[in-house]
């Protein structure tokens, strides 16, 4: 038997059935990716559709914002009169 025959042999036998399996490895992680991915993207659309309502929240909290800072110079100047 020839050199080349023992090679030719071996890589039918070891590195072949390797690459294969290791082939299997990357093919079964991307899916898992992919599964990812589709999940991520399927969450991002719903989330698109409950941002529409943003600007009315937004400016409900200027609004509150601007009562609150209005209270606290209220009340800072009371106790400042106290105080002072």
């Amino acid at each position: 038997m020839s050199i080349w025959a023992i090679f030719n042999i071996v890589l039918v036998v070891v590195i072949i059935p390797v690459l294969v399996w290791l082939l299997n490895v990357v093919l079964s992680a991307l899916e898992r990716i992919r599964g990812a991915a589709d999940d991520a993207l399927s969450g991002g659309v719903a989330l698109i559709g409950e941002l529409g309502t943003t600007p009315s929240l937004l400016e409900t909290t200027d609004e509150t914002i601007k009562e609150v800072a209005n209270g606290a110079v209220r009340y800072a100047g009371s106790v400042a009169k106290l105080l002072g």
